[in-house]
């Protein structure tokens, strides 16, 4: 019997960079580019009793990988029987950890079952939607326009290109070219829904319908295992937000504190792998996550400039060097930073108090701004319960240039380009078209995608906009749903969204 689970991806509207440091707040939109991880087991038969170690193949269809494991079973060590590539560490750490999860929470007689189930191997398949990978060239190749329709001709899951470095061909290995939607984050997730589903150690809904959940402590578990599995394999703690939109769907999340894994940073080969786990699920785990998604009738666009990415760790490592060698300066950036990320937030949710307190006009206003820039949007509200929608809308675009502006300043000073020159100009030419209420670099900002977030169905304009100007308009589209169970292999399924 398989378990399919999936987890979202992500877009860090504001929080780059403070995010890092509690008790700043970012606001994450988790989309509906999904990673997909399917479990069933490997053999139709347990091995005997006796056996010392459980078989695993892991398998990467799009980068056409495979890679088989043994997990020794007396202290759940991993190690590699043979593979394509050079591992998978976040998949490696996911395994690892959900089954001493699974050994640390279950009592003795579900503990041998356990044990009889691990005996028939796991067979593990993992997959991400075209949307988590740049797929340009292939585009560029078939000789087709850069748009959303061209995307949407590309078999789901398509095979995954390589960048390649030819001037440093020997010391670089070929990357895979990615968006920056969280790919690492959103396969450890739907790895560890799907084992820990698959080895009883949970139920995870199927429900659609994210204020639906009743496995609330399910996620929770889910949450504290991938955490710490991806921090491990990145090899450093980060803010963990990228895990916690995969596990819970779009939200306000304030990181928790870095020492709740400190206890498997420790290694020490004499504490057995589930009694670290058992002091992980026991810790205080103390980010604070509240529900928040986009107010109704705007739309999450995000387009890819093609210019390569950006390497987040560098960019991050940079500001923080700036913000030692000039505490007073950085201080003031933060904080004035801050204030304008709460602004914003403070507009959004506002805009989501009037569509639901007072829908006919929320809807008369957006129908109306849809058709004309920001600057004539007052125009549209004759009277004053219309205008406080307009005031609104005006607040959230206001409080997005004031983030732009310190975004940018926090770069030069820091020496990286959080908002290139070349970004900028594109996101001021955005942000002056008809129906848009904002726009700019999510998370750590540079080369990554952009967004942009529009009125009504003024989102068409926009995409063909960025035609002209190269930027291909992605598929990808906010929804606030986190990890899930499916109901069977997606490639048997059409999951595409139309366009």
């Amino acid at each position: 019997m398989a378990v399919v689970a999936s987890a979202p991806g992500k877009v860090l509207m504001t929080g780059g960079y403070l995010i890092l440091e509690r008790p700043n707040a970012g606001l994450i939109l988790s989309t509906s580019a999904r990673f997909y991880a399917i479990i069933k087991p490997l053999y139709a038969e347990s091995k005997p009793d006796n056996w010392d170690w459980i078989d695993v193949r892991l398998t990467s269809p799009q980068l056409s990988r495979e890679a088989l494991y043994k997990i020794e079973l007396e202290n759940l060590t991993i190690q590699t029987v043979s593979s394509s590539e050079t591992g998978n560490p976040f998949v490696e750490y996911a395994l690892q950890y959900s089954v001493a999860a699974a050994y640390a929470t279950f009592d003795q007689n579900k503990k041998d079952l356990l044990h009889k189930l691990l005996l028939q191997g796991l067979d593990i398949t993992i997959l991400g939607s075209n949307d988590f990978y740049s797929y340009r060239n292939e585009i560029e190749r078939r000789a087709l326009p850069l748009t959303p329709e061209s995307l949407a001709t590309l078999p789901p899951f398509a095979s995954i290109t390589f960048n390649t470095d030819d001037a440093n061909e020997e010391n670089c290995k070929p990357e895979v070219a990615k968006t920056g939607l969280g790919s690492s984050a959103a396969m450890t997730t739907a790895v560890v829904a799907a084992l820990l589903h698959y080895l009883g150690v949970i139920k995870i809904s199927s429900s659609k319908d994210h204020r639906d959940r009743k496995d609330i402590a399910d996620l929770d578990l889910i949450h504290k295992i991938a955490q710490t599995a991806h921090c491990i394999a990145q090899g450093k703690v980060g803010s963990g937000f990228d895990v916690s939109s995969a596990v819970y769907g779009s939200q306000r999340y304030v990181r928790f504190s870095p020492e709740v894994i400190s206890s498997t940073q420790v290694v020490d080969k004499a504490v057995p792998l589930p009694e670290v786990i058992t002091d992980i699920l026991k810790g205080k785990w103390d980010h604070d996550r509240t529900e928040f998604s986009l107010p109704p009738l705007m739309t999450l666009l995000l387009g890819e400039p093609g210019t390569g990415g950006s390497s987040t760790p560098s960019m991050v490592g940079a500001v923080k060097k700036w913000q030692k060698s000039d505490p007073q300066k950085s201080m003031d950036t933060w904080r004035r930073l801050s204030e304008a990320n709460s602004a914003l937030e403070m507009q959004l949710n506002l805009l989501r108090k009037f569509a639901k307190e007072q829908w006919d006009v929320y809807k008369s206003v957006i129908d109306s701004c849809t058709m004309f820039r920001s600057d004539k949007w007052i125009e549209q509200a004759s009277e004053p319960s219309k205008k406080a929608v307009v005031k609104a809308l005006l607040g959230a675009k206001e409080a997005m240039l004031g983030i732009r502006h310190l975004m940018r300043l926090m770069g030069e000073a820091a020496g990286v380009p959080i908002e290139p020159e070349s970004q900028t100009q594109l996101l001021d030419a955005i942000m002056n078209m008809e129906g848009v209420l904002v726009a700019g670099v999510p998370g750590a900002g540079g080369f990554d995608a952009i967004f942009a977030v529009t009125l009504g169905d003024s989102s068409r304009n926009v995409t063909k906009m960025w035609s002209s100007l190269n930027v291909l308009a992605m598929l990808v589209k906010e929804d606030p749903c986190g990890v899930l169970l499916e109901s069977s292999d997606p490639r048997t399924n059409e999951i595409t969204s139309a366009v």
